[in-house]
């Protein structure tokens, strides 16, 4: 199966959460096929702390700080100064405390956000045509390169051809948690906080935590 290279749509708009490793993980697919074929990629936001915010906590944006929210509205202030400052990194600690200091960044995370939950989206990553259809994914952990990339691209544009196909999801057995987990595990060593699955508290210890944390994006 293969679409015509005139049917591909010249730009998306991926919508990501910093703190979500699957969304990492396709975004390096989506750079791929942007080297690839020419594709524009516009990096929009999401909020995984408040879709899975506990009944009763503060939303994110009423806190002074909030893990990925926080990161996110850096992320706005350093987008509106061009994305070619991100490739030099050569960045001004400042801009943490003026990120914060400027409620429009949270305005900005919060109308993405928004825009994805009024599609009836509830995760990432949430790719939007320009057409204006809404897909949730591709869910990687290996993304592919090269060739490989194009073909996944290929599919995910053809799917947008059938607007009432709404779900295609391959069950995970015990050998695809063990992958997931060893993929993922510098992720779950290595952060600080408590990973929430649509409303319970995930143990990282246990074995099938990263394959419980593939329903969060």
């Amino acid at each position: 199966m293969s679409v015509p290279s005139g049917g591909r749509p010249a730009s998306i708009d991926f919508h990501l959460d910093l703190t979500c490793p699957y969304a990492y993980q396709t975004s390096l697919w989506i750079r791929e096929v942007r080297e690839r074929t020419g594709l524009a990629v516009n990096w929009r936001f999401f909020s995984l702390e408040e879709i899975n915010r506990a009944e009763g906590k503060k939303h994110p944006w009423e806190r002074e700080w909030s893990y990925g929210w926080s990161l996110m509205r850096i992320g706005a202030l350093l987008r509106r100064q061009g994305m070619d400052l991100l490739a030099r990194m050569g960045l001004d600690p400042g801009l943490v405390a003026a990120a914060i200091a400027d409620p429009t960044t949270g305005d900005e995370v919060l109308a993405e956000h928004r825009r994805v939950t009024g599609a009836g989206g509830f995760g990432v990553p949430t790719l939007f045509f320009p057409d204006g259809q809404c897909l949730f994914g591709p869910v990687l952990i290996n993304p592919p390169a090269g060739e490989a990339a194009e073909r996944l691209w290929d599919a995910v544009v053809a799917w947008t051809a059938f607007p009432h196909l709404y779900e295609i999801q391959r069950p995970k057995g015990k050998a695809d948690t063990e992958q997931i987990t060893t993929v993922f595990r510098p992720y779950l060593q290595a952060r600080d906080w408590v990973s929430v699955n649509r409303g319970t508290v995930v143990d990282v210890a246990a074995p099938a935590t990263a394959a419980a944390e593939g329903s969060l994006p």
